[in-house]
């Protein structure tokens, strides 16, 4: 019997073993760098179809403009220039009107998760100008670009994709492929990531699905119980002015997490300008006003407001628009 030559291709096969050579072949069809990972892990622990995995993944685009927009985030701004982006007549009365359009929905919704209502509608006001604005971007486009493409912060939008890939349909407002929202991959009116999807996404309208777009029952009931879950204390303060004195102790904080008793503070020369429980956990925060430093005391609900964007800008602005929201709303009673 004559000895036929294997061709080279097959050698190769039998050389790598077909495991190995099915892993090669994954690997160089891939659309995206580490695709084939994460759709082994999803696929693993889901049990999702790899090849269903595979075509969402195959069909979104890393996008540029998505690199340069969390390049200059907003919340790099001084507290001077960013308090009007947020903090304007428009957004108050807007946020007003919603408020009493949607009051008994709101307050029921504040009741039952102990949060002020004026806080949940000073949310969506502040990431979608109460829905209008949700995002362009397409949800998948973003994770892709951010999860695979950016190192600075790819575990964390890494992480996100592969949440995304595992809510089951009844997490979503619809198919990955078509859900838009933020540069960042957020969505909804509140703006969820898909881990707080995943994590505080509530059901409200009880309809047996979590729609964050559509669904306005989903959309506040889950920003309150984001809140809630995120250790909200009800009726507590959130901000004071505090009043430094000449010799005042500088203070720098990491983050906005209550560090000392309220009494502390006061003990290193820093004065609150309204009657305060000195045993309160607090911290401080110096920012740039417009007439210069201003300083303010931060309690556990600063903190909370935090947990939802760490920046104590973005937490600022959101407690002086839900304070505005709720002066216009008792004018109004």
């Amino acid at each position: 019997m004559t000895e036929i030559a294997m061709p080279r291709p097959l050698q190769w096969i039998a050389a790598l073993g077909l495991a190995a050579a099915a892993a090669l072949t994954t690997a160089q069809a891939q659309t995206h760098p580490g695709q084939a990972q994460l759709v082994a892990e999803v696929a693993k622990e889901t049990g999702k179809d790899p090849a269903r995995l595979n075509a969402l993944l195959d069909g979104a685009k890393k996008q540029q403009s998505i690199l340069d927009a969390i390049s200059r985030p907003a919340e790099a701004k001084p507290w001077k220039d960013y308090r009007p982006i947020f903090i304007t007549d428009k957004r108050i009365d807007d946020g007003i009107a919603f408020y009493l359009q949607h009051r008994e929905l709101v307050e029921r919704i504040g009741r039952k998760y102990g949060v002020a209502p004026e806080y949940i509608v000073a949310i969506v006001g502040v990431e979608t100008f109460y829905g209008r604005n949700t995002g362009k971007y397409k949800v998948l486009d973003a994770l892709v670009t951010l999860g695979l493409y950016y190192p600075p912060r790819a575990a964390f939008f890494r992480e996100q994709l592969k949440v995304l890939l595992s809510l089951p349909d009844s997490m979503l407002a619809g198919p990955p492929d078509t859900l838009t929202g933020s540069y960042a991959g957020a969505q909804g009116w509140g703006q969820f990531m898909p881990s707080s999807i995943r994590d505080f996404g509530v059901d409200e309208d009880g309809d047996g699905h979590i729609d964050l777009h559509d669904s306005l029952p989903d959309i506040l009931g889950s920003v309150a119980n984001y809140f809630a879950g995120h250790g909200w204390v009800t009726g507590a303060p959130v901000v004071a002015r505090a009043q430094p004195d000449a010799a005042a102790r500088p203070i720098e904080v990491k983050d906005s997490k209550p560090q000392w008793p309220l009494e502390q503070l006061m003990a290193w020369g820093y004065a609150p300008l309204q009657p305060m429980d000195p045993g309160l956990g607090s911290s401080l925060q110096s920012l740039q006003g417009p007439y210069g430093p201003e300083y303010w005391f931060t309690f556990q609900n600063f903190y909370v407001i935090t947990k939802y964007n760490r920046s104590p800008l973005y937490a600022l602005a959101v407690h002086q628009l839900a304070q505005a929201i709720a002066d216009g709303v008792r004018e109004r009673r």
